[in-house]
């Protein structure tokens, strides 16, 4: 009888664990263009803005609402946009809103209004930060793998002008968002000003090149695997030419030090996913990633890839992920982490923000004690 019992427990914990809800967001009050088709955007579909699966449909009068089924106890953030991050609701008089946010432990429905939209009001000019620094090295560079042309930017140290020394480079996606609030999405990182200081502080100095991603193509540049969802991976072509087209032109340019041990990788989600993917594909090129926020959701097969992965390099990773973004994020990233740390002589560092979110401001916080982490 007690064992009957205990597998009845059993089985309900495992029930309670497994549960699986359905979220439903109603906007009852749009300021305006309220005949738009509007979207919900989160980090439960990667924060695509139109995506036709999260698209809200009429339910009288002005009301839409969006019915989110089979969604997992957690956190989710989100925000209702038009179509695109152009489009994305605001307050009243125009100024960027932070995410929603809403806890899911049952079933949910909550209503919202929407006070403005972002392309309601005319484009404040954004500041021109990017320090002395940074320059633009092409914005129509080549990649052969992919047919593509791509912006490309550069961080150079302020001691290069004045030394013949050579130094290593960090490699970072989303170029957009790295040096420049003029160009960022939603705040930049600020990798110029935090280098800019942290080298006078450590000694340590570094080359970084940013890669502007490929806008509608990111979701396949950074994957490497087909998906049904987003379509064909292109993550092998777009490593393949960080490797073999990108780092031999910029060792060729500017004075680096080429070795594996000096050459590194890093980005934000999807960018993180494929800055992991980066050294697994070529351990004789890149030494070490940083892997910030990883959405590795999207790729469960990468996990057996890393399991079977040997170098005789051993690698650096540097993990990170925010405690209030998706469920899945921490214990995917943990899972993965795990893998690398069962093999002999992985450098492998794992940091977890309680209270970090999915965007740039938390990432920022975080890059500086990443790369004092990767320099030492």
């Amino acid at each position: 009888m007690k064992k009957i019992f205990f597998l009845f427990i059993l089985s309900l914990i495992v029930i309670v664990a497994n549960a699986q809800y359905s979220v439903r967001l109603v906007v009852t009050e749009i300021a305006t263009k309220s005949s738009d088709d509007i979207y919900v955007a989160g980090n439960f579909n990667n924060w695509n803005p139109k995506d036709e699966n999260y698209k809200l449909k009429p339910l009288g009068g002005t009301r839409k609402g969006v019915v989110i089924k089979n969604i997992a106890a957690g956190n989710y953030a989100f925000k209702f946009t038009r179509g695109s991050f152009e489009k994305v609701e605001t307050t009243a008089d125009g100024r960027d809103i932070n995410d929603r946010l809403i806890e899911v432990t049952t079933d949910v429905s909550n209503d919202f209004t929407i006070a403005g939209w972002k392309d309601d009001y005319p484009e404040r000019p954004k500041r021109y930060t990017a320090s002395p620094q940074v320059k633009i090295i092409d914005t129509t560079f080549n990649i052969p793998q992919l047919d593509r042309k791509r912006r490309i930017w550069i961080y150079l140290p302020k001691s290069y002008s004045s030394s013949s020394k050579t130094y290593p480079v960090l490699y970072m996606h989303d170029g957009q968002n790295l040096f420049n609030e003029q160009t960022a999405y939603s705040g930049e990182w600020g990798v110029d000003e935090c280098l800019d200081s942290l080298q006078q502080i450590t000694g340590k100095e570094c080359i970084v090149v940013g890669i502007d991603n490929g806008g509608i193509k990111r979701m396949n540049e950074y994957n490497p695997y087909d998906n049904d969802r987003f379509g064909k991976g292109e993550g092998k072509q777009y490593v393949d030419f960080l490797a073999n087209t990108l780092k031999p032109f910029i060792d060729s340019k500017y004075r680096t030090k080429k070795g594996v041990e000096y050459t590194f990788v890093a980005g934000s989600s999807m960018g993180g996913l494929i800055s992991l993917y980066a050294v697994m594909q070529y351990p004789k090129v890149f030494g070490g990633a940083g892997v910030f926020s990883p959405a590795f959701w999207i790729v469960p097969k990468l996990y057996d890839e890393a399991e079977k992965f040997i170098t005789n390099t051993p690698p650096k990773f540097y993990f990170y992920a925010g405690g209030n973004e998706s469920k899945e994020m921490v214990p995917d990233m943990n899972k993965m982490a795990d893998i690398f740390y069962k093999k002999t002589n992985y450098q492998i560092q794992k940091v977890t923000s309680s209270n970090g979110q999915h965007n740039e401001k938390y990432w920022r916080a975080e890059f500086p004690k990443f790369y004092v982490w990767l320099m030492n």
